[in-house]
C-alpha cells in the first residue's frame, strides 16, 4: 500500500515530468501553426498525467460532491486508494472500454437574491480525472493559437487584465462600445463546429473519440430521466471552458485578422478613419465580450451584424437583452465593474473610472445579510466575524484595482450595522455600553479574543499594472516584449 509520503513524492516527480512535456507540446505547436498532433492518447493515459490530474481533482472542494455513481474522494481513499483508482481508469482507457457517464443535474439559487435557479452538472470523479488529463495534454497546444485579447479561463490571465485592456483603449479614443453576451454559450455550441476546430490541431482518433464521448454523455435529472446532449460543452466539466475557448477562437481569429489587415499600423488606422470608417478591438472573457470602437454607434451596429454571422456557424447567437451599444460616457458593466468616463470632482477634467457595479454591490450586501440572518443566531460571534471577513476580503481583493475605496467604506458600514442588529437580537437584554465593552475594541471595531472584524477597507486599493501582450503562460515564461498601440 502506498503511504502518504510515497504518494507526495510520486506526485511531485510526476508534476515535473508533466510540465516538461507540456513545454514541448507548446513549443511544437507555436513553432508550426499548421501542425496536427497524432499521438496524444498515450499522454492522456500516461501514469504521470493521470496522477497530476487526480491531484488537481482531489484538491478541489468539489471532490466531496459525487456524480451519479455517488463516489467521492473520501470513498476512493477509504475503499480502494488513489493509486488503485488511477490504475483502474488507465486500464479502462487503454482497453478502449472507458465510457463517460451522464452528469448529475443539481439546481442552486443564483446570487443577488434574485430567486432564480442555476442548473449545474456534476460529472463522476472518474470522468473529472480523465477530463483533467485531457486538459493537461490539450491546453498547451491550443494556448499557442489563442489570441492575446482573450482572458477567460486561461492560465496566468484574469478578469483585471480584460478591464485594464478596455481602460487602455478607452483613454486612447475608443469611446463607442459594443457590449455583448452570447446566449447560453456553454449549452449551445454546435458539436460539429467544435470538433472541426479541435481537428485543426488534433488528428489522434482516440483523443477525438474521447472528446466526442464527453460531449454526448448526457444529463441525469433528479427523477432519473436521461437527457441527451445534442449541443454544448460537458456540463460542469473541467474540460468545458477549454473547449468553449477553442470554439470561440473563431471569433478571436476574425478580430485578429481584421486588426492585422486593416488596422495594424497607425497609418492604416488614420487612413480608415479619414475615409469614414472605424477601428475596433475585441476584448473577450469566456462568453462575455466587448468591442471598443473608434467610431460611431452606426459602426458598432454594423460590427454587431458581422459578429453575428461569425457566431452563427457555431450555433451561437447574442443574448439581445444583454447586448447593446453605448458610449464610454454612458458607461457599461463588465465582469462586475462599471466602466465609465466621469468628471473628476472639483475639476473640469474627465477620466475613465472602473468601479464596482451596482449589481456587484447588491450581491455582496445580500451575502452579508444572509450571514446575519436570525437563523444564524445560534453560532458563536467569532464564527460570524470569520465568515464576514472571508466574504468581504475575497470581494475586496477582486475589486481592489478599481476606484473602490469609498465603496469599501460603505460596504463595511452596512456590514457593521447588520452585525450590530445581529448582536442586539442575540443579546437583547444587554445594555449598549455593556455590548460595546464585550464585543468591541478601539472604539467600535467588532472583535473577540481570537478574531477582529477586518472588512473590505483593510484591503489596499492599488492601480493594476497593464500587461498588454506581456502575459507569460506556464510553458513560456519569457513573455512577448510587444507593446499594443491603440492609436
Amino acid at each position: 500500500m502506498n503511504t502518504g509520503d510515497d504518494m507526495r513524492a510520486r506526485s511531485d516527480a510526476a508534476s515535473v515530468l508533466v510540465q516538461r512535456m507540456q513545454v514541448k507540446l507548446h513549443r511544437w505547436a507555436g513553432s508550426d501553426p499548421g501542425k496536427k498532433f497524432d499521438d496524444l492518447f498515450n499522454l492522456v493515459c500516461d501514469p504521470d498525467f493521470l496522477l497530476v490530474a487526480w491531484e488537481r481533482v482531489a484538491g478541489n472542494r468539489g471532490a466531496q460532491t459525487p456524480g451519479i455513481d455517488q463516489v467521492t474522494k473520501e470513498t476512493i481513499n477509504f475503499w480502494v486508494g488513489a493509486q488503485e483508482f488511477i490504475d483502474h481508469i488507465r486500464g479502462l482507457l487503454r482497453s478502449g472500454t472507458f465510457r463517460p457517464q451522464p452528469v448529475r443535474r443539481v439546481e442552486i439559487p443564483k446570487g443577488s437574491g434574485s430567486g432564480k435557479i442555476r442548473q449545474l452538472g456534476i460529472p463522476t470523479l472518474a470522468d473529472r480525472v480523465v477530463q483533467a488529463s485531457l486538459k493537461l495534454v490539450l491546453e498547451p497546444i491550443f494556448e499557442a493559437d489563442f489570441a492575446p485579447f482573450s482572458y477567460g479561463f486561461r492560465p496566468n490571465r484574469r478578469a483585471q487584465d480584460a478591464i485594464a485592456d478596455i481602460h487602455h483603449f478607452a483613454i486612447a479614443g475608443y469611446e463607442t462600445v459594443l457590449e455583448a453576451d452570447i446566449k447560453a454559450c456553454f449549452d449551445r455550441i454546435d458539436h460539429t463546429a467544435l470538433m472541426g476546430q479541435v481537428r485543426r490541431r488534433v488528428s489522434d482518433k482516440r483523443v477525438l473519440a474521447l472528446i466526442k464521448a464527453f460531449l454526448k454523455a448526457g444529463i441525469m435529472t433528479r427523477d432519473g430521466q436521461l437527457i441527451g446532449s445534442k449541443t454544448g460543452t460537458p456540463q460542469g466539466g473541467i474540460l468545458s471552458p477549454l473547449l468553449a475557448n477553442i470554439a470561440l477562437n473563431v471569433l478571436d481569429e476574425y478580430a485578429a485578422k481584421a486588426w492585422s489587415e486593416r488596422m495594424g499600423t497607425n497609418y492604416q488606422r488614420q487612413k480608415l478613419i479619414a475615409k469614414g470608417g472605424a477601428t475596433w478591438k475585441l476584448i473577450r472573457y469566456a462568453d462575455d465580450f466587448v468591442c471598443v470602437i473608434r467610431g460611431t454607434s452606426g459602426h458598432a451596429e454594423t460590427l454587431k451584424e458581422e459578429i453575428r454571422e461569425v457566431l452563427a456557424p457555431l450555433g451561437l447567437e447574442f443574448s439581445e437583452e444583454k447586448t447593446g451599444v453605448v458610449t464610454i460616457d454612458e458607461g457599461f458593466d463588465f465582469l462586475g465593474f462599471t466602466i465609465q468616463r466621469r468628471r473628476k470632482r472639483g475639476t473640469n477634467k474627465s477620466y475613465v473610472y472602473t468601479v464596482p457595479s451596482q449589481k456587484s454591490i447588491k450581491s455582496v450586501r445580500s451575502k452579508i445579510a444572509q450571514a446575519c440572518y436570525r437563523s444564524t443566531l445560534h453560532q458563536d460571534f467569532s464564527e460570524l466575524l470569520k465568515r464576514l471577513n472571508r466574504i468581504l476580503g475575497g470581494w475586496a481583493n477582486y475589486f481592489r484595482h478599481g476606484v473602490s475605496k469609498s465603496v469599501f467604506g460603505n460596504i463595511d458600514n452596512y456590514a457593521w450595522q447588520r452585525v450590530w442588529r445581529w448582536l442586539k437580537k442575540k443579546h437583547g437584554r444587554m445594555k449598549i455600553r455593556d455590548m460595546k465593552r464585550r464585543f468591541c475594541i478601539n472604539g467600535w471595531q467588532f472583535a473577540t479574543a481570537t478574531t477582529r472584524f477586518t472588512g473590505a477597507s483593510t484591503v489596499p486599493v492599488t492601480r493594476y499594472r497593464y500587461r498588454g501582450k506581456n502575459i507569460p503562460n506556464p510553458w513560456n515564461q519569457q513573455p512577448l516584449n510587444i507593446r499594443i498601440t491603440a492609436g
